[in-house]
Order: C-alpha cells, then sequence, then structure tokens
C-alpha cells in the first residue's frame, strides 16, 4: 500500500530573511518523499534542508524571500 498522510502540512508564517519548517507525517515510516513547489521538484543545498525520522519528513526552507510563498 502507498504511503499517507496522517498529518497533512500546515500553513506556516515566518519573517523574511528567516526559517520556515514544513513537517508532514506518513503512515509508512521511511516512505520515499519528494518535497515540491509547484511542478518544481526541491532537492538540498543552500536554500532547502530535508529531514526524514521514522514516519516524519520536515523541509526547513532557509534565507526566506517573497517567492517562496
Amino acid at each position: 500500500l502507498p504511503a499517507l498522510f496522517k498529518q497533512e502540512l500546515q500553513n506556516t508564517e515566518a519573517e523574511e530573511g528567516g526559517t520556515a519548517i514544513l513537517r508532514c507525517e506518513l503512515t509508512k515510516p521511511k516512505a520515499p518523499v519528494e518535497w515540491r513547489k509547484g511542478d518544481t521538484t526541491l532537492y538540498p543545498g543552500l536554500k532547502y534542508e530535508m529531514k526524514q525520522q521514522g514516519s516524519t519528513a520536515e523541509l526547513f526552507i532557509y534565507d526566506l524571500e517573497p517567492d517562496d510563498s
């Protein structure tokens, strides 16, 4: 069976220049997660950091700009 969301992403507010953390909980631990913004797949680097522990996946977005919304 595919992994499903136990808890959906919640809207997050953060200050320009700050960091936002998006977090979701899945029904299967260590299920592969692909973070996207629209049709664009996000990859780790200076701007984005992805972490996954068990069934929780997190996306850190650094140095926030208006285009990150």
